[in-house]
């Protein structure tokens, strides 16, 4: 680890391995040397880990290995914990920009294979760079954000298929927001009207039918309402009990999103309570799921010198462009992880919502002219410092002593 950031010795072995799904090529290398043996393609199963293993204790070089492995998707990671584990300290990661830089750098930007990609990590590695393998329980806690990621995207899809199955069986039931009382669906009026739906064919129900559907508290005034209103409605299509049918399963694999979700954040706060994210918790609106996205993504926080460089990796930034007197800044930069920059805005929509300094922050910022989103994103900056500085402290968050931090610097 105190090698990271500092030029590699020429007698140091380097490890360079771009993964696959079936095979990851290898590069074993030295810079007295080079190449020590010929480069090989590895199978990614125990068998390809205990042959690297061979390899480099053939090679009989001083020190560790210097293993480095570009991060692509989730190929990288059975073989990252397992070198992790045989080798403490000596896997670095690379995320694919950095290769396709070091490519470039070499001549090779629009030739791209696996030998060059080795070969780009190699001259990467020399020099020092990379960034330290994350422990198992970011690791963790990573996959479980990312799992339930795709869950809520899924359940916003089917969600929006169940409004256009409800609105073919009842025409004008589901109405949009702006067009009369819209129908949420998580709530126990939507969840009551679904299921009349596919019992009943599109058919107008009564207000006990509603109520008997209901699976949380449902006001007589609301059944009586949406019952009134069913009645409105023109009659369902000739095929309705079809539709009816592919309703009811709809709704079935709804609820079944939904018990999935909710098993899945119980996860969550488990594996975020073993990392320093915890602390996250302690910022006003901002609860278990907002602080374990941005805890996944910018663990460990030692990665970055300032909270300008982890705001910057967030893509929110604003793209710099310079050359001798001229001096010009762009819109954000847009790089790095979306989800990472998402998990950002997030916990600044919620401290936005939540503290008193965010939200008067936010006023002064609609007042000089921007648009919501634009104060949004210059919140994000002011959330970005106070989550790196917390996350770097572990003290929990104390709004008193924040404003008086904050007036005192003049912001």
């Amino acid at each position: 680890m105190e090698l990271l950031g500092r030029a590699l010795g020429s007698s140091a072995l380097i490890v360079a391995i771009d993964p696959g799904k079936v095979s990851n090529r290898v590069w074993l290398a030295t810079g007295e040397q080079g190449l020590v043996a010929e480069p090989v393609s590895l199978p990614v199963l125990r068998e390809g880990v205990e042959t690297l293993s061979r390899l480099i204790d053939a090679a009989r070089t001083p020190g560790p290995p210097v293993i480095g492995i570009e991060a692509t998707g989730g190929l990288h990671r059975a073989w990252t914990s397992e070198l992790e584990r045989r080798y403490p300290g000596s896997v670095r990661l690379f995320a694919p920009s950095q290769t396709q830089a070091a490519r470039a750098q070499l001549g090779w930007r629009r030739h791209k294979t696996d030998d060059r990609d080795c070969a780009a990590l190699v001259w990467l590695l020399r020099q020092g760079a990379g960034r330290p393998a994350v422990d198992r329980g970011v690791d963790a806690l990573l996959g479980a954000v990312r799992h339930r990621r795709g869950l809520v995207t899924d359940r916003k899809t089917l969600q929006q298929r169940l409004h256009d199955q409800l609105n073919a069986l009842c025409p004008g039931l589901s109405a949009p927001t702006g067009h009369g009382r819209a129908l949420a669906l998580e709530h126990p009026a939507g969840e009551a009207v679904l299921a009349c739906a596919a019992a009943f064919a599109g058919r107008a129900v009564s207000v006990r039918s509603l109520r008997a559907r209901a699976p949380g508290r449902l006001t007589q005034a609301t059944a009586e309402f949406w019952a009134a209103r069913w009645r409105a409605c023109l009659p369902p299509p000739g095929d309705a009990s079809l539709r009816a049918e592919r309703l009811g399963r709809d709704l079935d694999r709804w609820h079944a999103l939904r018990a999935d979700i909710t098993t899945l954040e119980a996860q969550i706060a488990k594996l975020l309570a073993t990392t320093p994210g915890q602390i996250l918790t302690t910022l006003p609106g901002v609860g278990i799921v907002r602080a374990a996205a941005f805890t996944a993504y910018s663990l460990p926080i030692d990665r970055f010198p300032t909270p300008e460089h982890l705001y910057s990796a967030t893509g929110l930034a604003p793209a710099a462009w310079q050359s001798a007197t001229l001096h010009r800044r762009g819109r954000i930069s847009r790089q790095g992880l979306a989800e990472h920059r998402d998990a950002l805005m997030s916990i600044a929509w919620g401290l936005s919502q939540h503290c008193a300094a965010f939200r008067d922050r936010d006023q002064e910022l609609r007042a000089r002219g921007m648009q919501p989103i634009q104060a949004r994103v210059a919140l994000a900056r002011h959330a970005c410092r106070l989550a790196y500085a917390l996350l770097k402290t572990q003290q929990p968050f104390d709004e008193t002593r924040y404003r008086q931090a904050r007036h005192s610097r003049g912001r």
